[in-house]
């Protein structure tokens, strides 16, 4: 029984001054974690415990599906991710050390390599297979900017499991039986989630979807299709563009355009000099870009903006993208900034991406790649060709839904959970392979599947908190009842102990406040702040034989029997 006499617990009434989200907030409020510097958090007990009851489903989970639990170190040697080329490829989120004798490692932001060298070293025949393993163990990323308290980190619990197989089709199986086990995990844990299309991006791999949270606060942004329940992270989202037809349009025709580096002044100034009816949507955006030390040109049309994030996901492999800068430009004087045309980008030399909606046989106004010129009817197919087509425009809502072309809407989420169909490329990398039934040997396939086990909790603590504290499920909340004696005379205190008793004795766990220094209205703040679902108050209905039961979600109260109180609770959470 936690006695709130003595647990190690102070609550605080003031919000943190770095928290922008709910559960950030709540949580440092309640006392389950304290900050220790930018992205890296203690927990104190309530919130080791909601941690550990996290950590119990998925375990449970995963064991029932079949899989079976490993432990892998979290200070790596630099071989294996060298060997994948992810030592590089990580760039500034790899937290790297050294040991003594100048020997280098790693603090791991994931655990691909380990697996693979694990199962390599124990098996090496068809008939070992399938086999999927996991582990729930901290990793470590140096995030650029952490935020939202335990949403993102630089440290953090995850579950990452990986399945191995001899063939595709026992890939395939091996998916779905882990997309299942999420699905009970999840529904366990009392969340809201939807499961989106999602890229493979630097992971690699043919399949991939994510559990999405949906949360106003989160980070990541999906669609949904209201007709026909297409869902799909950003990233994924598919432009279906009819190619144009060109044959009526005339000659490219180069413009004079002085003082129009922005495309708004240049749909004022073509509708000015050139002919009404022009809007941002005609022109092109030629942005440049530089992905990992290469400069690149993606066009996209002027009404929208280049997701960056969208774009990098979509690319595969690159690591770093960012905006031309001044240097930049200085390096290649041949761009003209602000007057930039894909139509002489064979001369620089210069690889031009362009998104879906830039299809063949559209025409547009772009820059003439000369100070103030701009010109029209410039024809993809005619007066330039892409290198190739990726998605990189924002997505929007109102755009078409790729499956039934209906308007799609937008939401936010935080990701809880992604699972891969690998394939084999770390298999290849570190040469896993076994036997077939024709003695030959055989690449293995693999499949990669992750949850955020701490940010499962700050998510939960997004969907279920309000205006005054947290709202637990009963499946993972510190304890299922919290019990509030009030009053200056010893029955209350006696008869709460007492029910605390007889509510564990039918495993039922209990958070008893037996603070006798306290205000009964500080006690009720912290029960409601603490988020435990059941609050019983032992005070005053005791006179009358009575303890008064409230249903922290709902708020609905009502007065019991004390003999009637403890067969009312286990009715009410079960």
């Amino acid at each position: 029984m936690l006695k709130m006499s003595t647990l190690f617990l102070r609550t605080l009434r003031d919000d943190p001054a770095d928290a922008e989200v709910a559960s950030h907030r709540l949580l440092v409020r309640a006392g389950y974690i304290r900050r220790i510097a930018a992205g890296i958090y203690s927990w104190l007990p309530l919130g080791v415990i909601t941690l550990r009851n996290v950590e119990n489903v998925i375990r449970q989970e995963m064991d029932q599906a079949g899989f079976q639990e490993v432990h892998f170190p979290a200070l790596l040697p630099r071989e294996a991710y060298e060997a994948t080329n992810r030592w590089e490829e990580y760039g500034p989120s790899l937290f790297r050390l050294q040991d003594r004798r100048g020997a280098d490692y790693l603090l791991g932001p994931t655990h691909e390599e380990m697996f693979t060298l694990m199962v390599k070293g124990e098996y090496s025949s068809y008939k070992d297979l399938p086999l999927s393993i996991y582990q729930i163990q901290t990793k470590y990323r140096d995030e650029a900017r952490p935020r939202s308290g335990i949403i993102r980190g630089r440290e953090f619990v995850m579950k990452d499991s990986y399945s191995f197989d001899i063939d595709d089709a026992g890939l395939e199986v091996s998916y779905q039986k882990h997309r299942d086990a999420y699905v009970s995990c999840f529904n366990r844990l009392g969340m809201k989630y939807n499961i989106v299309k999602a890229v493979s991006g630097a992971m690699g791999g043919s399949k991939s979807e994510e559990f999405l949270a949906p949360c106003s606060t989160g980070e990541d942004t999906y669609v949904l299709c209201p007709k026909c329940g297409f869902a799909a992270n950003v990233e994924a989202m598919v432009t279906k563009v009819p190619a144009g037809d060109a044959s009526a349009t005339p000659a490219l025709e180069v413009l004079n355009t002085p003082n129009t580096p922005t495309i708004d002044s240049l749909v004022d100034l073509m509708n000015e000099k050139f002919g009404g009816g022009y809007t941002a949507a005609d022109t092109l955006k030629n942005i440049m870009l530089m992905a990992d030390g290469t400069p690149i040109a993606v066009l996209v049309p002027g009404d929208r903006e280049v997701d960056l994030k969208r774009l990098q996901e979509n690319l595969g492999g690159v690591h770093e993208l960012r905006v031309f800068e001044e240097a930049d430009f200085a390096k290649h004087p041949s761009l003209v900034k602000g007057y930039i045309g894909p139509q002489d980008a064979a001369k620089s030399g210069i690889k031009v991406l362009a998104d879906p909606r830039v299809a063949p046989g559209t025409a547009w106004i772009s820059g003439a790649n000369k100070k103030d010129h701009h010109a029209r009817y410039v024809v993809n197919g005619r007066d330039f060709t892409p290198d190739a087509y990726v998605e990189a425009a924002e997505v929007r809502a109102g755009d078409s839904c790729p499956e039934c072309n209906t308007e799609i809407i937008i939401d936010r989420a935080i990701e809880i959970g992604h699972i891969f169909q690998l394939g084999r490329k770390y298999a290849e990398a570190l040469s896993l392979t076994v036997l077939d039934q024709n003695g030959k040997s055989q690449v293995v396939t693999m499949g990669s599947y992750g949850i955020g086990v701490s940010r499962a909790v700050a998510a939960i603590a997004e969907q279920t908190s309000d205006e005054i504290g947290l709202n637990w499920p009963a499946e993972i909340a510190p304890a299922k009842v919290h019990i509030v004696a009030t009053g200056k005379e010893d029955l209350p205190f006696d008869t709460a102990l007492d029910i605390g008793q007889k509510l564990e004795a039918s495993g039922i766990t209990v958070m008893l406040d037996d603070r006798r220094d306290a205000s009964a209205g500080v006690k009720f703040k912290d029960a409601e702040l603490i988020g435990n679902p059941i609050i019983v108050v032992v005070g005053k209905a005791l006179a009358e034989g009575k303890v008064e039961v409230r249903v922290r979600k709902s708020g609905d109260k009502s007065e019991v029997l004390l003999a009637d109180a403890v067969s009312t609770i286990a009715k009410l959470l079960a």
